[in-house]
């Protein structure tokens, strides 16, 4: 199983945490130790801080597919779900990548469910939200990506071949902790919600160990 993320995929989320629009997509990947599922808790190990959540479209690939195009992308789609990028922002800027923190064990909740290709329709027309003890942090569209879902699994397929199972996350809308002016990052007793129109609601408590 693979993780392929996508960064700065929103025109307002760049702009919120002072980045420049990407001419192609921003790669990289969460490991398979971070996964979660729903009502499972994000652990923030000691010592870790500016814990931040990122609400994300992800989508489960269904067949094995290399150098597909545009037009037929979303062919090799099997569903799609919601997805937390949850991240460490002390590690992400410091170590000048993103994997350290971004695949800390627990980091990646993922669910509640795979729904169908078919009975989601356009995953560009999607509501996607993000909330944080009730307070809604993130609201978008997914209308508003700068490379859709089927322009990312064609640039992907280019070089990486994707295999069922494999998950793409179509990147994050703004109002992050990062990007807020009251930079309010994850803490013990939270709980975040991640929901998304016609797919369902991910929810998960946080903890720290």
């Amino acid at each position: 199983m693979k993780i392929v993320c996508v960064g700065l995929n929103y025109v307002d989320h760049a702009r919120e945490v002072d980045l420049a629009l990407p001419e192609r997509p921003l790669l990289f990947a969460k490991w398979q130790n971070a996964v979660i599922a729903s009502g499972e808790p994000i652990v923030i190990p000691a010592g870790v801080e500016q814990v931040d959540y990122e609400a994300e479209l992800a989508a489960v690939i269904g067949s094995r597919v290399k150098h597909v195009s545009v037009e037929n992308a979303l062919e090799a789609v099997e569903g799609y779900t919601c997805l937390n990028d949850v991240s460490a922002r002390v590690f992400q800027f410091a170590d000048g990548q993103w994997t350290r923190a971004k695949s800390i064990d627990t980091f990646c909740p993922i669910g509640p469910r795979v729904v169908p290709r078919d009975d989601v329709g356009d995953p560009q027309s999607l509501r996607i939200q993000c909330r944080v003890n009730g307070e809604t942090v993130q609201d978008a569209s997914t209308a508003d990506m700068i490379f859709g879902l089927a322009e990312l699994i064609a640039y992907v397929t280019e070089t990486i071949t994707l295999e069922p199972g494999d998950v793409i996350a179509t990147g994050t809308p703004p109002g992050v902790a990062f990007g807020r002016p009251d930079g309010r990052y994850l803490q013990d007793g939270d709980t975040v919600e991640v929901e998304i129109e016609r797919i369902g609601v991910l929810v998960n408590p946080v903890v720290t160990s």
